[in-house]
């Protein structure tokens, strides 16, 4: 397994507003990552699956529980599509832990503080908070085929209604 940090397959330039490269269509490199649940996420390991990697800001902010709810309620429907979904921050295993717990989301969260999948996939951007300019996570999904080829991604999303476009979208490639 090569370095993620060494495979991005996005370009940013200076303000890390813009990608130059997409990875649609192109096989995911192979990556391991601290997980909950005591074993860290390798994408190598989940053969045969869909899997749905969707990056969000901050564990327990509003519209990060929002949708984690959302994927937790329609979590069935993915497994109906024999897709697993993880969810991915920059928060500790301590705090995705507790997050977990406190939402009874039935998942894994990834902990990728390091920044290193986050870079991966192009979602560090800077963002306008309280008047300031701060890097932090662009709320991003991305859907990955049995043959870790990346088949959607969706990028500044909206949280209303996007789960249920994520599996619409899964039903449409199965």
């Amino acid at each position: 397994m090569l370095p993620v940090a060494l495979m991005p397959f996005f370009v940013n330039n200076d303000d890390m507003s813009n990608t130059i490269n997409s990875m649609l269509d192109h096989a995911i490199p192979d990556f391991e990552i601290p997980a909950t649940g005591d074993a860290p996420f390798r994408l190598s390991t989940n053969p045969g699956k869909f899997i749905v990697l969707y990056f969000y800001p901050k564990d327990s902010t509003p519209g990060c529980t929002t949708e984690a709810q959302q994927f937790r309620d329609l979590y069935p429907d993915f497994q109906s599509l024999g897709c697993q979904i993880y969810g991915i921050s920059r928060d500790s295993l301590k705090s995705h832990e507790n997050f977990k717990a406190k939402q009874n989301l039935p998942f894994e969260l990834l902990s990728d503080k390091e920044e290193a999948v986050c870079n991966l996939f192009g979602v560090i951007k800077m963002k306008s908070m309280y008047g300031k300019q701060v890097r932090g996570i662009e709320r991003s999904t991305f859907v990955i085929d049995n043959g870790r080829v990346l088949r959607r991604e969706w990028r500044g999303v909206k949280v209303a209604g996007h789960v249920q476009e994520v599996i619409d979208f899964i039903e449409t490639i199965k």
